[in-house]
């Protein structure tokens, strides 16, 4: 018995001493996988645009819309130019910092958080913090996600590695769940070089991600529900019940994460199946960015050849365009694709002989890595009360979905400079700011507020049980804030441990229309 416990214990040893799994790809063959990956997502793209934020596609799609006869410049793929030209001026070690500069250079960030980020940028708030939930309120969207498929392509079959790259990178314009759904993109992409199975691709890439992150937890409910035998129909529905109820922007991160990954899994490799799963998956998704970053996988894991010949052809490997989103672009995009994808294999090249392979002018060897689970990266909303005011504890706010993808949508929370704003995630119990306090023996509660244009919310506060004010808060006719201050005494609870809570009620009488509660200068005296 002994023995055989001995025997068994040096297998284990030699199974864990035992070298990765060596890869080689040709020159020609990394380059091919390369260029269909960048191929691949400009034209997913360009078939999406019709159904992004829209209703879902019941047909399959199979063409480019006759109005393009080349790629537009977009930012499903510009970000990417813009992180490639910052490696090439930068070098492998390019700080965020650096990247950052490159954004300005470049003028990226059009739309969503990319915009935030830049807006940040130009103020002068550092790269890194212009994704952080401190000041882009929209740190929990899609940005970092479609930007991503480039850390893959640089990291062919060294997943960690891509997902160290996405993360640090992803700060740029997004955190958190911002940031997984980068991770995850560049995992799968990298994985693609050295899986053939979409399905192992899909289970490998999420583990990149710690369970905690809502955006693992959303992966899992796919994985589990596929392993299940649910219909991608039935999987999609549940994912956007759950995650796109939580994160109503139609461009967030986690919901639109889930059905990427429901188009991968069930596209079984295939280029056009892929790309319209996501098409179809539900309505009112960024469903062009999701078509994007399947395409890419598909792209790096089977090359060219799986790309339509009469689709890419419409592309006449050219990128071009002046302006996006009014954003002037500095330089104007005028880029053939095949030289992107020289480009690009080249930088992977460096990292691959930087990070244990080797690479030469015949092709490069990848020393394969096992999945590592990153350490979580988790922010919740009330801990913007870190920033704003400590003393007092935020709960039951909601990320709400306006500035994200979709106009009308109800309001977000997120903190501008000084000023916290609210928008409830549960609309009958609403937003509420508490605090449990010593009072003094004069207490007074100062607070200033106030309600965009054309809405409005109720303001309501309690000392213990009792009801001390409650106030209609109006926004004016113009576009500025009108600001209410308000003082309330607390007299009758001097010198008593007492708890403060000061509610944003939204359920309101018509013709009122609910809307984002603003506040500043919160104080206890």
């Amino acid at each position: 018995m002994k023995r055989y416990i001995c025997v068994l214990l040096l297998m284990v040893l030699w199974t864990c001493a035992s070298p990765a799994a060596t890869v080689r790809l040709t020159q020609a063959d990394y380059e091919d996988r390369v260029h269909a990956a960048w191929a691949g997502q400009i034209i997913a793209t360009l078939m999406g645009f019709q159904f992004e934020h829209k209703a879902a596609s019941v047909v399959r799609v199979d063409r480019i819309p006759d109005r393009y006869n080349e790629a537009p410049v977009d930012d499903d793929f510009y970000y990417e130019m813009v992180a490639l030209r910052g490696f090439e001026k930068y070098g492998l070690n390019m700080t965020l910092e650096q990247l950052g500069e490159q954004w300005k250079e470049n003028s990226a960030g059009s739309w969503g958080s990319s915009e935030q980020a830049r807006i940040l940028l130009a103020r002068g708030v550092k790269a890194g913090d212009s994704g952080h939930p401190r000041y882009n309120r929209l740190w929990f969207t899609i940005g970092p996600q479609f930007s991503a498929d480039l850390y893959g392509l640089i990291a062919p079959g060294m997943p960690n590695l891509a997902g160290e790259l996405a993360r640090k990178y992803g700060h740029i314009n997004g955190y958190a769940e911002g940031t997984d759904g980068a991770v995850f993109i560049a995992g799968m992409v990298s994985l693609a070089f050295v899986e053939s199975d979409p399905r192992e691709i899909v289970c490998k890439a999420a583990k990149l991600l710690h369970p905690r992150s809502p955006y693992r937890q959303c992966l899992d409910m796919v994985v589990s529900m596929a392993d299940r035998g649910a219909r991608p129909r039935d999987i999609a529905n549940a994912v956007e019940d759950r995650w796109h109820s939580e994160y109503a922007a139609t461009n967030n991160a986690v919901a639109n994460g889930g059905l990427v990954a429901i188009s991968v899994w069930f596209g079984a490799g295939d280029f056009l199946r892929t790309v319209n799963l996501a098409y179809s998956a539900a309505d009112f998704t960024d469903a062009d960015c999701n078509a994007a970053n399947s395409a890419a996988v598909i792209g790096a894991m089977k090359g060219t050849k799986a790309l339509p010949h009469a689709l890419v052809a419409r592309l006449r490997d050219r990128i071009r365009g002046s302006v996006m989103g009014g954003v002037k672009l500095t330089p104007a995009v005028d880029q053939s694709i095949s030289g992107l994808a020289r480009r690009t294999a080249g930088l992977g090249s460096r990292f691959v002989a930087a990070n244990g392979g080797q690479a030469d002018d015949t092709g490069i060897s990848i020393s394969v890595q096992s999945v590592v689970t990153q350490e979580p990266e988790l922010f919740s909303l009330a801990q913007l009360m870190q920033y704003w005011n400590p003393d007092w504890t935020l709960e039951r706010a909601g990320f709400g979905g306006a500035g994200g993808g979709m106009r009308g949508l109800r309001g977000n929370t997120y903190l501008d400079g000084s000023v916290l704003a609210t928008y409830p995630r549960d609309e009958v119990r609403g937003t509420v700011l508490r605090c449990v306090a010593n009072l003094s023996q004069h207490p007074r509660l100062t607070v200033e507020v106030a309600a965009d244009p054309g809405r409005a919310w109720r303001l309501e506060v309690f000392a213990d049980n009792n009801q001390v004010l409650s106030k209609l808060i109006s926004g004016s006719d113009s576009s500025d804030h009108r600001w209410q201050a308000f003082e309330v005494s607390l007299d009758e609870f001097a010198g008593k441990q007492t708890t403060l809570r000061l509610f944003q009620r939204v359920l309101l009488e018509p013709p009122v229309i609910s809307g984002n509660a603003y506040w500043r200068n919160l104080r206890l005296q």
